[in-house]
């Protein structure tokens, strides 16, 4: 086995910085809840990939221009947002997304992205090593590649070794269940390979078209189970709502969509999140700190049935304290005072 990048006395000094920042912001959220702990931006909303289950992407969109990408990092910085992902799309199709990255940085923020990998290369990931990023995760969706998704280790190991070999920034690799996949053990499979990698394995559950809940079949519940009884660290290890997820069961949970999460287009407008846009639908420079805090105490309809989970582990922060005073159904109208 050869030796990895991030096992270098340079890798753990940057290893080691990447920890020490975290702690910093998880501090930071518990001291205060008027700031955003998790953006998902949208550079771009082409992807090179169809793959049939997804929703966000389309094969028409030019990439947002690097200047306003730019101004809305600004903006985010402003907010005194503490992580940027960025999202698409597959962000890996922007020209400038080195200066995206490095700009996130220059914000104060940790910086992450999600991409399918087919367009890494050994120089890509050399550049976003520069670029400062913190954080990639890559989601493989099945071992070969077939009609549901192209996301396939057998595409991807390669790419997956480049990783293991250049990459100074942590790596995580998703798999999914209930999707419609020809055989969900291919989770199991995809989620060793990455360990033998040396990267993080975790697993997530598909959705329907409004990020709500599918419940598995037993065949992905046993798989998902399978997956969770792994050591986890970092945020993976905030998924208990994912076993309610699993039976098809609601979870009781305050979601602090547009408030600790926020979710922005290509057009620049701040939503809950990818699955429901539109709400609020209010431009990024024209978004408040008040704004963050209204939303912060503004109780979701949709969150019982919620299976987005980047929402979930970020509103973990804040399960304990601050009951939600008012509520909104996105899609059904606007804010309503909750009667106690």
């Amino acid at each position: 086995m050869p030796k990895f990048r991030r096992d270098t006395v340079r890798g753990r000094a940057i290893r080691a910085a990447r920890k020490a920042r975290e702690y910093a912001m998880v501090a930071r959220a518990l001291a205060s809840t008027s700031h955003p702990v998790l953006v998902q931006i949208v550079p771009a909303r082409f992807c090179n990939l169809s793959c049939t289950y997804c929703n966000e992407f389309d094969k028409v969109s030019p990439p947002v221009p690097t200047d306003e990408m730019l101004r809305r990092i600004d903006h985010l910085g402003r907010l005194g947002t503490a992580m940027i992902g960025i999202s698409g799309g597959e962000p890996l199709t922007h020209p400038d997304l080195d200066l995206i990255i490095a700009r996130m940085r220059k914000t104060g923020a940790i910086a992450g992205m999600i991409t399918n990998g087919y367009l890494l290369n050994a120089e890509r990931i050399e550049r976003l090593n520069r670029a400062g990023l913190d954080h990639m995760q890559i989601s493989i969706d099945n071992i070969n590649p077939d009609e549901v998704s192209k996301k396939s280790l057998k595409v991807l190991d390669k790419k997956l070794q480049m990783l293991a070999e250049h990459a100074e920034f942590h790596v995580n690799i998703n798999s999914v269940v209930g999707g419609g996949f020809k055989d969900p053990n291919d989770a199991l499979v995809i989620g060793k390979r990455a360990l033998e990698l040396g990267f993080e394995s975790t697993i997530g559950i598909i959705h329907d078209g409004d990020g709500q809940l599918k419940p598995l079949a037993e065949a992905d519940a046993q798989v998902y189970f399978a997956m969770q009884n792994r050591k986890k660290t970092n945020y993976a290890q905030f998924d208990h709502f994912q076993e309610s997820i699993v039976k098809g069961l609601p979870n009781d949970w305050r979601c602090r969509a547009g408030s600790r999460y926020l979710y922005i287009c290509e057009d620049g407008l701040v939503h809950y999140c990818s699955q429901q846009r539109g709400y609020p639908g209010v431009p990024l420079a024209n978004y408040t700190t008040a704004d963050v805090k209204r939303e912060f105490l503004t109780a979701k309809s949709c969150s019982p049935n919620c299976t987005i989970g980047c929402v979930h582990r970020i509103s973990h922060i804040d399960h304990w304290r601050a009951p939600q005073t008012s509520e909104i159904s996105p899609g059904h109208g606007g804010l309503v005072q909750i009667s106690h």
